[in-house]
């Protein structure tokens, strides 16, 4: 098993999903895997984005090596090139993945327009370790991330896949309750049911954001990007990303009809 840490070097290049051929893309969407995950597990993410002409790439969250990380975002984003990057540029977090996108837009708001933040790990007793498989079993680990089947085997199938990583903590430098902060559009995604970090806990926080929006997966577990509601949660990512396109005050674009 590798250390919950590191991941592979092989892992930190992204992972690419394109725009159709022929067809203008309509933003740049760098998504961070949370503890433990691989690229591999957001695949089904990365097509569906794609598919609607968003220019994806998704990174490997290496918390043994932040350095590494922020540079292969840098480098997704434009950094050395930011007239060739399609913009609005977006990151998209998952877990620790999150946390890290949050702090990287705030060192770096020169290369990211907005954010989307799911399942956020904030710090203190109510992500203790004792509350993600307290017994180290597989299935306890199944049953906290996603009910999905379909993510379940393709992160069961996954040699890279770290087990146990959830009881992993966060490096000081990512971890904290003020990633909602920053003047960037941000959506924040959170499952009902997260076992991890209670959706009030979440929700009291944004709360307080100056930019931020907050959906919450109804029954949802911590990974709500690979949960049963996937299809929904991706469309919700849509809808912010397509309201962003119109400016970073995220105007409303499909409203209910008065009655």
């Amino acid at each position: 098993m590798h250390d919950a840490h590191r991941l592979p070097r092989t892992l930190l290049s992204p992972t690419t999903y394109d725009e159709p051929a022929g067809v203008t893309a309509r933003a740049t969407l760098v998504v961070l895997t949370g503890r433990g995950e691989t690229p591999a597990g957001y695949a089904r993410l990365g097509r569906r984005l794609s598919a609607d002409a968003y220019r994806v790439r998704v990174v490997a969250t290496d918390l043994g090596d932040l350095d590494a990380v922020e540079a292969a975002v840098t480098d997704a984003l434009g950094g050395a090139a930011p007239d060739d990057v399609v913009r609005p540029r977006v990151l998209l977090g998952s877990d620790a993945g999150a946390n890290v996108a949050a702090r990287l837009a705030g060192r770096r708001p020169d290369l990211v327009d907005a954010l989307v933040l799911a399942g956020v790990v904030l710090p203190g007793p109510r992500t203790a370790p004792s509350t993600a498989a307290p017994s180290g079993r597989w299935d306890d680990e199944l049953e906290t991330r996603s009910a999905c089947p379909a993510y379940r085997r393709v992160i069961g199938e996954d040699s890279d896949f770290v087990r146990g990583a959830l009881e992993v903590e966060l490096p000081a430098e990512v971890a904290g309750d003020d990633l909602f902060t920053g003047d960037l559009p941000t959506l924040v995604l959170h499952g009902e049911a997260d076992p991890l970090t209670p959706v009030d806990d979440v929700l009291s926080l944004v709360a307080d954001g100056s930019r931020a929006r907050a959906a919450v997966v109804a029954g949802g577990r911590h990974d709500v990007l690979n949960d049963v509601d996937h299809r929904s949660v991706a469309a919700t990512v849509v809808l912010f990303l397509e309201s962003l396109r119109r400016g970073a005050d995220l105007p409303t674009i499909v409203a209910p009809a008065g009655r």
